[in-house]
């Protein structure tokens, strides 16, 4: 399926067939640019090496170009049509998709696309002045690239909203842009999401930790019946591969650099030599992964299992699961706390979904660690690092209030004052970081701190011209 770029708004909906829907999104579009006129990067550019997408097929769907941000052609694509597509769990196992919202389950899918809307301008408001601090052009091209596909993902749901939700839908479309992360009067809607990113430690996190959470709430969404936000969702985590991409190969940049420092001065702290010291990379993996933790809900949700049981949303890899698909009379077991201790409990199936999916994802968290880890033994050095018990530094679900250690020791509130900056990123620490977030812009240097990418994009060499500064 190509993608209309003669269009106003390029889009593979046909939406020249419906008059009204096109007016009311063209009527939003100047909200949108006006807001990342005054709420996206800050950096100015020429223009920038970016990838846009042309085409949802699984082959060619993106081109490669030098683009003005300002010009960046953002538009409503989703994966193409299936029209055999049946419902694959719930009550309504085996029916046909839904092409328009019923009526009952209205309100909860409106719900869902918000809270997943609401995430993607977030992001975008977090990082707008990492610009003037990139460590690369490489790296300033792979962050505005993150930047304008969150905005095209804000797109996404915001033509779902226009399209299947009425007045209420239009009315949501508005209130995403008038939220704004950290704001004390409108805030976004989930915590991690008014964290600030002052530095691109911090930048690096989120995209492999946060967008991580992005990556499985969209494959949960991706597996609806209401089939419009199944093939939306479907496309999405295409572009979504890229931004874990940065996170993933961002750390082991760093962690390379931080060895080779070590290995060269024969030291355990590297600080002193204008690396990222790995106590302290240590404790931002413990604050992101842990923020990230809590974007998946509580342990048990009653919430969650309606969902589930409606087919509005379904678990990871839902059609990969050797079971019966509606889970009525499966058991799942839970983490709980016990006498102030940390235990487990059986529980419906259906109650267990937060922790099912929540465990798919720590799974998948722990990958990078083994790779990153990798690149300190082959520097010949016995440190590693470590994802953080799941008790430890929890604000939502039933370890919220507990003062776990990292390991999941159970300790008292003082000693957790007293010890806390040991695990996670104190005021010290993030005033190292940021003295070495000196920006670099000459074509093929980098910053110090930072080891150079393997590979560049597409093909291009890392010392390409990938942004033009103004």
């Amino acid at each position: 399926m190509s993608i209309d770029y003669q269009e106003q708004i390029p889009n593979n909906v046909d939406l020249h067939e419906d008059r009204r829907l096109q007016r009311a999104l063209e009527s939003w579009q100047p909200s949108f640019l006006g807001w990342w006129q005054t709420m996206g990067p800050t950096l100015p550019t020429e223009d920038v090496y970016l990838r846009t997408a042309v085409n949802v097929g699984r082959e060619g769907w993106a081109h490669f170009g030098h683009v003005a941000m300002k010009d960046y052609r953002w538009g409503i694509f989703l994966a193409e049509r299936d029209g055999e597509r049946k419902i694959a769990f719930g009550q309504h196992k085996g029916e046909p998709a839904w092409q328009k919202v019923p009526g009952e389950y209205r309100s909860d899918l409106r719900r869902l696309i918000v809270i997943q809307g609401d995430t993607e301008p977030a992001s975008v408001e977090q990082q707008r002045n990492l610009g003037a601090t990139a460590p690369s052009l490489y790296d300033l091209r792979n962050l505005f690239q993150v930047n304008v596909e969150e905005g095209r993902h804000l797109w996404a749901m915001v033509y779902l909203l226009h399209a299947y939700f009425g007045r209420d839908g239009r009315e949501e479309a508005e209130a995403l842009l008038k939220r704004n992360s950290g704001s004390e009067d409108a805030p976004r809607i989930l915590g991690a999401f008014n964290e600030e990113t002052p530095d691109w430690l911090s930048f690096f996190m989120f995209t492999y930790f946060t967008d991580r959470d992005g990556k499985y709430q969209l494959g949960t969404l991706k597996e609806s019946a209401f089939d419009p936000l199944s093939r939306t969702c479907e496309f999405m985590l295409k572009e979504e591969s890229h931004h874990m991409f940065v996170g993933t190969t961002g750390i082991d940049r760093i962690v390379e650099r931080t060895a080779q420092l070590m290995v060269e001065h024969d030291t355990d702290d590297a600080g002193p030599h204008g690396a990222i010291p790995l106590a302290t990379i240590q404790k931002y993996i413990n604050f992101h992964y842990t923020v990230s933790l809590d974007l998946f809900g509580g342990e048990q949700s009653t919430n969650v299992a309606n969902y589930f049981t409606a087919g509005i949303k379904g678990r990871w890899m839902e059609e990969r699961r050797k079971d019966d698909h509606r889970l009525l009379d499966d058991s799942a077991v839970v983490d709980t706390v016990e006498d102030g201790q940390v235990a487990s409990v059986e529980v419906p199936a259906l109650l267990g979904l937060n922790s099912d999916l929540r465990a798919e994802y720590v799974a998948d968290c722990e990958n990078g660690l083994k790779r990153w880890n990798t690149v300190l033994e082959d520097a010949g050095l016995p440190q590693r690092l470590v994802i953080p018990h799941r008790a430890f530094n929890r604000k939502v679900g039933v370890f919220a209030g507990l003062h776990a250690t990292p390991d999941g020791t159970v300790v008292s509130k003082q000693d957790w004052e007293a010890q806390v900056g040991t695990w996670l990123p104190t005021d010290a620490d993030k005033a190292h970081v940021r003295s070495l977030m000196q920006p670099v812009y000459e074509r093929g240097k980098i910053a110090s701190w930072i080891a150079p990418p393997r590979n560049g994009i597409n093909g291009k060499p890392f010392d390409y011209d990938y942004v033009h500064l103004v």
